[in-house]
């Protein structure tokens, strides 16, 4: 199967820096403190891309897996793995996420900008997965486009922005067309009791919302 990523996957991270400089990043990055990260923490990243996100929680101790579909994502996280040259804690696995299963395993599982790309009733389901993969206790961390919010001209740029982005990926990869998803509802009607909230901001608005569950022991 070609990987629909071929094109967008060796550009996929400077790509986001000219969208959003280091706002995306730092988004993906909100949930991993001291209070959430424990070393020898095992975590889960799904639809990893890039995976600057994960390099960081195994650089602060975390024992990582990584799952993507795209060999081409998976070859530039490969390189920036190597970049580091460190020894870290980091296993790859070329995978569709749904038929990846190690459930009950993770005391953390992260889909960062990964969500999207589903229509809603495909993405509830991946969701549902994921939450599966981690331990009784687990976090569940979901970091994405903002849902529009504020004023009528905050909620107008946030929309314009978001499709700018969602389109490019429908044109290039065949990502599904779609409104910002609600992920705090949809994380809630799916057991999770939410812990925390995090914006980061682009031009003076919220533009990327983390968020971190955790699973009913």
């Amino acid at each position: 199967m070609k990987d629909k990523y071929w094109l967008m996957g060796p550009v996929y991270d400077a790509l986001s820096f000219v969208f959003a400089g280091n706002a995306i990043y730092r988004c993906k990055c909100s949930m991993l403190t001291p209070e959430y990260l424990k070393e020898g923490d095992k975590i889960l990243f799904a639809g990893v891309g890039h995976g600057k996100e994960a390099i960081y929680a195994a650089e602060h101790g975390a024992e990582v897996t990584v799952v993507d579909l795209s060999e081409a994502m998976l070859d530039k996280f490969r390189e920036a793995i190597a970049k580091t040259g460190k020894e870290l804690n980091i296993r790859i696995v070329h995978s569709d996420i749904m038929t990846f299963d190690e459930r009950g395993k993770y005391d953390m599982v992260v889909a960062n900008f990964f969500l999207n790309v589903f229509d809603e009733t495909f993405m509830a389901k991946v969701l549902a997965h994921l939450i599966t993969q981690g331990k009784a206790d687990a976090y569940v961390v979901v970091g994405d486009f903002a849902l529009p919010e504020g004023s009528v001209m905050a909620r107008a740029v946030k929309r314009v922005y978001w499709y700018s982005a969602i389109a490019l990926f429908w044109a290039t990869t065949g990502a599904a067309m779609h409104p910002v998803y609600d992920y705090f509802r949809h994380m809630k009607q799916q057991g999770l009791d939410i812990l925390d909230k995090k914006h980061t901001q682009v031009l003076g608005f919220n533009a990327y919302t983390a968020l971190i569950g955790r699973k009913s022991a």
